[in-house]
């Protein structure tokens, strides 16, 4: 296209036009009148992304055997394409070991907090539309999916379903600022709404503004009516900072989530909600604090000093040896079982 005059006017109303509809969306919230649009684009290019996920490694083999193809000794490339189809292999064996340690730790929380989940992977990161925290699972309304369905994994909250395609759904993450969740404290069962903050800690703000909150404390979901989009009990994170109160109604404290948002592979929608509310069931077990070692008792210490005429005296004066002492050989005779000459020539004199 010629940089002429219209070009450039026909590029400012396609800019304009773009950020009328982000506002309209994001205004809009969950009653967004863009969102057919969404889920017209989900049921549109879920399938494509899901496609691009399973045929990328394929295509990544047959470019690298393009490039190691030319004029090389076919010595050389024989034994090049020998190694990358190991390397390939052990990567391939390494990576499904993974998903097999999260899907099984995954499941082990799931039972914990006695939810039925559906497993999904992740296929893609962001969204197509917007500037959100999202990804992309490669599950969806067949799989019985529907909006506002809390998504966890092994390590704790990940976030919410907020649009359905027929296979695919995408994830709103629990660090995205527009995410709010309802929140309850361990043990004291403090309530409070945590807000994301994206690569930051979340923001916890407890409607005790006396709450007793200290470095280390854990929060779980406090739960949603009728379970959605929350379900109670899911691991939420760790407090990291606590704000002073100051007198105000709330009081603000951040927490380090349990989940990594930049590395999520294998993830769980809670399609059915535990029938009683787990509480802390699902939060591992704090490691034991290491006993403190006994001091040892101090070992008493006695001075001797040594007299001009061979005394030992101790620390309060007392007489207690003489190191011109010796010992009473007889005794040690005795003692030893020897037989005494003394006495054995009294007894010849006596015959």
């Amino acid at each position: 296209m010629r940089d002429t005059r219209e070009s450039r006017l026909l590029l400012v109303l396609l800019i304009a036009i773009a950020f009328a509809l982000i506002t309209v969306d994001i205004r809009g919230g969950e009653e967004s009148p863009v969102d057919g649009a969404r889920q017209a684009a989900a049921t549109v290019f879920g399938p494509v992304e899901n496609g691009v996920s399973a045929a990328v490694d394929p295509v990544g083999n047959a470019i690298g055997a393009v490039r190691d193809s030319g004029d090389r000794h076919d010595r050389i490339a024989a034994l090049e394409h020998e190694n990358a189809t190991l390397k390939t292999k052990l990567g391939s064996d390494d990576r499904n070991a993974s998903k097999v340690r999260q899907l099984d730790t995954m499941l082990k929380s799931a039972g914990a907090g006695q939810y039925g989940i559906k497993a999904a992977e992740v296929i893609a990161i962001g969204a197509a539309q917007g500037f959100s925290w999202t990804i992309t699972i490669d599950a969806g309304a067949a799989d019985g999916l529907t909006r506002d369905m809390t998504v966890l994994n092994g390590e704790g909250l990940v976030g919410r379903v907020t649009t359905v395609g027929p296979n695919t759904a995408t994830v709103l993450l629990a660090n995205d600022p527009d995410f709010t969740v309802g929140t309850r404290l361990e043990k004291t069962d403090e309530l409070g709404f945590a807000t994301g903050q994206g690569s930051r800690p979340l923001s916890v703000q407890f409607l005790n503004g006396k709450a007793e909150v200290k470095k280390g404390d854990r929060l779980v979901t406090f739960g949603s009516s009728k379970d959605k989009p929350f379900v109670p009990g899911v691991p939420v994170g760790q407090v990291v900072r606590v704000d002073p109160s100051g007198g105000d109604l709330t009081r603000t404290v951040y927490v380090e989530p349990f989940v990594g948002f930049t590395k999520l592979d294998i993830v769980g929608i809670v399609v059915q909600a535990p029938r009683e509310d787990p509480r802390d069931m699902v939060l591992p077990k704090q490691p034991k604090k290491p006993e403190k070692p006994e001091k040892p008792k101090p070992t008493p210490t006695v001075t001797v000093t040594v007299q001009p005429n061979g005394d030992l005296v101790d620390g309060s004066g007392k007489v207690v040896g003489n190191i011109n002492e010796k010992p009473d050989a007889s005794a040690s005779a005795g003692a030893s079982g020897s037989p005494d000459p003394a006495a054995g020539d009294a007894a010849n004199e006596q015959e």
